[in-house]
């Protein structure tokens, strides 16, 4: 009898009744597995995860949350092989299982790096303040907090693990807990990834929640505070981000659709460039990884018109070296569809689309060789290129999405055809253009990026180290305008914010410091008699000042900093040619100003203070004269912990200190921040 898997809410494995929805193994097409089909209690989930899990990630600071991601990455990245016999039932090859399982788990690796873009705070603060008056008294700023609601994930079937993690990584980063709801055909793999992260202990009860079945009635109980992410078919998507519920309260809604992406031969790529070959490759790959069941996989492949046989040629003997099998073959290099019924549902959409294009290459109906599997029990299925001789009338090669190994070549005559043709897909995820001419990059970019969501410029530079069209990347948005859903996923700090409120906060800079914990220049100043480069870490308060000796600067300080730095900028060295410009006489360099400043603030004898390694932001206000006097208000801007690398390393944190070098009318001549290294008192 096949297993039932249970699903994981309300922080237990919950068993179901009556035979479920069955899950077939893609090669064998035997029943591995059942899901439930009964409509669970989602009102009761959605609430457990909002009062246990929200909390509890919620007080968590950014450096917590990441450390936390790179725990369970660790964790996970050591089990990892465990689960490729498990991929190879949905009929992943073991180079399609790479990119599901490893791809996942370096979505976790990546967004643990990122917590070092963030604070130490449970929140961001956004941007810069705001002057909001005219002595500066009244100030604005942006701070986003997580919303108190449950991130709900309703993944597609073609990637289990990553559609997981690649979401999870970001609202757990954010602070949200999250109900992640896989497709019923391959939620088995999830499932098993599930269970050993909550074997592990590593996240806080409440964060992570898995329904294996239907999801009917998913999104009844969401409220303004809840997000939802959806990646599958457009049609779906659409029913979906129209939902009452969705629009009555105002839920976030991130859409990834499946689309028609599409890849450009650029002009003057000639069949013996580097570049044609890289096309090709890439057309071949992007048709067989997954089985051509990707979201970003190449749909409609765009050519010149006086290229289409030789593109045609160096496909078609391409894809027929392709050796179609089981997973559990290692010389398989493409794998099965998940089951029948996909298959079916792919076979029907090839009908629709050969009732305008020309099939070219492959058999929609016949029986080819599976090796280590028997074509007509599992779901393989041979590549299927096309030819649409009239792209701009025949329009079902862009509106028809068969979702397995299914492609279509497009000629065109000029750039302007070539953009055109790639815009009528009505919105993709990514779209690729080969050219080693960055003139004709440019050209595609500029008129194809509104209806795309990535571009991937693909020539021999790029190639050696890219990671294909196919490839979305944890640090850049994913998703695309129009049928591609009009939503993005990842993205680095962008996608974390998506699961945060942003509210603008007024007042004073000195209340501003206090609600933020970063200090907002003008606040009122809070004197230190220590200095800052004599205390530890945790001994620094931020809004503590020093306020530093003064300087008088002089003719020789200037000529001094010009020949020992090389600049000899007119301004600084030239008196005769100041005529029509905006300074007044000899003016002293803006880095001569700040290495002064340095001069004025640092501690000398050897204390707490680690390094000083770079400048964040820096800015030149108003320009000094031999003459000026400056002195220096150094405070203490931020703090940030940073965790061991190991026994031996020194336990320490990151001080932010704002540099403000005014002059004595009391007006600020140049403003930095300036990170240093700062050791702990605890070295445990």
């Amino acid at each position: 009898m096949a297993t039932k898997l249970a699903n994981y809410i309300e922080g237990r494995w919950q068993e179901f009744s009556g035979e479920g929805i069955p899950q077939f193994h893609a090669v064998t097409g035997e029943v591995i597995s059942s899901v439930n089909a009964d409509v669970l209690d989602y009102e009761s989930i959605l609430a457990y995860g909002r009062r246990v899990g929200n909390p509890a990630l919620r007080k968590m600071t950014f450096q917590e949350r990441g450390l936390m991601l790179k725990a369970l990455a660790l964790h996970l990245y050591a089990k990892r092989k465990e689960y490729y016999p498990i991929s190879y039932q949905t009929g992943a090859t073991k180079g399609d299982s790479w990119i599901d399982i490893d791809g996942g788990i370096g979505n976790l690796f990546a967004y643990a790096s990122l917590r070092r873009q963030f604070g130490d705070e449970p929140y961001i603060v956004d941007g810069e303040a705001a002057g909001l008056s005219k002595e500066g008294t009244f100030i604005g700023h942006h701070i986003m907090l997580p919303k108190r609601g449950v991130a709900v994930h309703i993944n597609a079937f073609n990637f289990p693990i990553w559609g997981m993690l690649e979401k999870c990584a970001v609202n757990w980063l954010a602070g949200m807990p999250a109900v992640v709801k896989p497709a019923e055909q391959t939620s088995f793999l999830t499932h098993v990834m599930v269970k050993d992260i909550i074997e592990s202990g590593i996240l806080p009860e409440g964060a992570l929640q898995l329904v294996c079945g239907s999801g009917v009635g998913i999104l009844e109980p969401l409220n303004f505070q809840d997000v939802v992410t959806f990646t599958g078919s457009a049609s779906t998507g659409r029913m979906l981000k129209t939902h009452k519920r969705i629009v009555e309260e105002a839920v976030p809604f991130t859409m990834e659709a499946d689309s028609l992406n599409a890849a450009v031969l650029g002009p003057g790529v000639t069949p013996d460039s580097e570049e044609f070959g890289l096309f090709i490759k890439e057309i071949r790959r992007e048709m067989t990884v997954k089985c051509g069941q990707k979201c970003t996989a190449i749909r409609r492949i765009i050519v010149p018109e006086n290229l289409v046989d030789e593109v045609r040629g160096a496909l078609t003997s391409q894809l027929g070296k392709v050796t179609i099998g089981s997973p559990f073959e290692e010389a398989a290099r493409m794998g099965a569809l998940i089951n029948r019924n996909q298959m079916d549902e792919v076979k029907k959409s090839v009908e629709e689309l050969l009732t305008e294009n020309e099939l070219v290459f492959g058999d929609l109906h016949g029986e080819g060789e599976a090796l280590g599997g028997e074509w007509n029990k599992g779901a393989f299925m041979s590549p299927i290129l096309m030819i649409n001789d009239d792209p701009f009338n025949k329009h079902k090669t862009h509106t028809v999405e068969a979702f397995g190994p299914i492609s279509t070549i497009l000629p065109y005559k000029n750039m302007d055809e070539a953009i055109e043709l790639s815009q009528m897909g009505k919105g993709s995820l990514v779209s690729t253009i080969a050219t080693f001419d960055d003139s004709i990059a440019r050209e595609f970019v500029m008129g194809a990026a509104t209806h795309h969501g990535r571009i991937l410029i693909l020539n021999r530079e790029s190639a050696k180290e890219s990671t294909g069209h196919g490839s979305p990347m944890p640090m850049l948005t994913h998703g695309g305008p129009g049928r591609a859903g009009g939503g993005e996923e990842m993205g680095g700090v962008r996608g974390v914010k998506h699961y945060m409120q942003r509210c603008a906060i007024q007042g004073t800079p000195t209340s501003i410091t206090a609600v933020t914990n970063v200090y907002q220049q003008g606040s009122r100043l809070n004197e230190t008699e220590v200095h800052p480069f004599r205390k530890h870490f945790e001994d620094l308060v931020v809004g503590e000042s020093l306020i530093t000796a003064k300087h008088t600067v002089t003719e020789a300080d200037v000529v001094n900093f010009a020949n020992v730095s090389g600049d000899h900028f007119y301004a600084h060295t030239d008196v005769t040619s100041l005529d029509g410009t905006i300074f007044e006489g000899r003016v002293a360099h803006g880095y001569y100003v700040l290495s002064k400043a340095a001069g004025l603030f640092v501690e000398a004898k050897k204390g707490p203070v680690l390094l000083n390694y770079g400048i964040e932001s820096c800015r030149f206000t108003k320009p000094v004269y031999p003459g000026m006097t400056i002195g220096v208000k150094f405070t203490v801007k931020e703090k940030i912990s940073q965790e061991k690398k190991d026994e031996e390393d020194v336990a320490k944190g990151i001080v932010k200190f704002m540099v403000d070098v005014y002059d004595e009318t009391g007006e600020t001549v140049a403003i930095a921040t300036i990170l240093t290294m700062v050791k702990k008192l605890n070295q445990d």
